[in-house]
């Protein structure tokens, strides 16, 4: 699946003039998003329209996404060089294909966004609760993906939940008219996406994973390899500016929506900003981060993550962090600090 995969990302690339050695000699530089212009995607527009990456040298173009596995396929294939995505899908795409030249090089969500947000009129409150239950899950979605964990944290017998393979579309739409009586998903997106279908805010129990004993982190800046090493000092000015539009952002959250309601008209303000608020608040600016900076992950932790993930995924060679997270190009100038 990934060559096939790689065939057609590589023919696109080829047309836009990404190939790798193209590249190389551009400093126009494309951004995969996972998802769409929503809230947590503003710190890199604010970033573009402010000129942080013109003062690095970069032209950033930044793209949406259609889900956590998506930009992995784009940066392994040189079509994108620096994407955003999963940590713990890139694991497991690393281990179904090895060597691929795609690593993660800047921590963003601390704490993972994956959760199960379900309704307490239809009868969940509590992770047990979905037994008996319809859970709506995109396969493509990277809380889905984690869930089996989640699940075996929590003692969950599987067999007895019903798991619709809704599609992202009308993912919160099943919710919001009771077809199934909870969904997988990041909180600050499906929150936010039921409430403004009408379900009522005292209504959703949201289940962060984060809180039922998954460990894992969550969404990283990834690279193509093979563009880092030609262009360290690229990858280093990428995160210098990326950590300087996230510090921004959390300094005046709904100036930097205002960035992204260009690129994309139909979304509310306000909304966007809530979304943009609550994963400051609960993904971005953790303790760890506010006595660190962002970027760099724990070591310890980041090893129990590999060997929880491993709990629920077979992994065909022994996993190794270097593999997985590459902190050398993380800027040492104090920029990665927040506040």
């Amino acid at each position: 699946m990934f060559h096939r995969t790689l065939t057609g990302l590589a023919a696109a690339a080829t047309v836009l003039g990404f190939t790798a050695p193209a590249l190389h000699a551009e400093t126009t530089v494309p951004f995969a998003l996972d998802w769409k212009f929503e809230g947590p995607a503003a710190p890199y527009t604010l970033a573009v329209d402010k000129g942080f990456y013109k003062a690095e040298g970069l032209d950033v173009q930044v793209t949406e996404g259609a889900g956590s596995l998506d930009a992995i396929p784009k940066v392994a294939t040189g079509a994108f060089p620096l994407g955003f995505t999963d940590i713990n899908s890139l694991m497991k795409f690393l281990d179904q294909n090895p060597g691929a030249p795609v690593t993660a090089v800047m921590m963003v969500y601390d704490k993972p966004a994956f959760a199960v947000v379900g309704r307490k009129s239809l009868g969940i409150e509590t992770p047990k609760d979905l037994e008996g239950k319809a859970l709506g899950a995109p396969p493509p979605d990277g809380a889905w993906a984690q869930f089996p964990i989640f699940a075996k944290e929590q003692g969950l017998d599987m067999s007895k939940i019903t798991v619709e393979p809704v599609g992202f579309p009308v993912r919160e739409p099943m919710l919001a008219e009771g077809k199934v009586a909870a969904i997988t998903g990041f909180s600050f997106t499906s929150t936010l996406n039921a409430e403004r279908l009408g379900v009522p805010a005292d209504d959703l129990t949201v289940l962060l994973m984060a809180d039922y004993g998954v460990a894992l982190y969550g969404n990283a800046i990834i690279v193509n390899t093979d563009w880092a090493k030609a262009h360290p000092e690229m990858v280093t000015g990428f995160l210098r500016a990326t950590a300087k539009g996230w510090k921004e952002a959390i300094a005046a959250p709904a100036a930097a929506v205002e960035t992204l309601v260009k690129r994309n008209p139909a979304a509310d303000a306000g909304l966007e900003t809530k979304r943009l608020e609550l994963a400051i608040a609960g993904n971005v600016l953790t303790d760890y981060v506010k006595e660190h900076g962002m970027g760099n992950v724990d070591a310890a932790r980041f090893a129990k993550s590999i060997e929880q993930l491993g709990t629920t995924y077979e992994f065909k060679t022994t996993p190794e962090a270097k593999t997985f997270f590459d902190p050398e190009y993380l800027p040492t100038d104090g920029s990665l600090m927040l506040q």
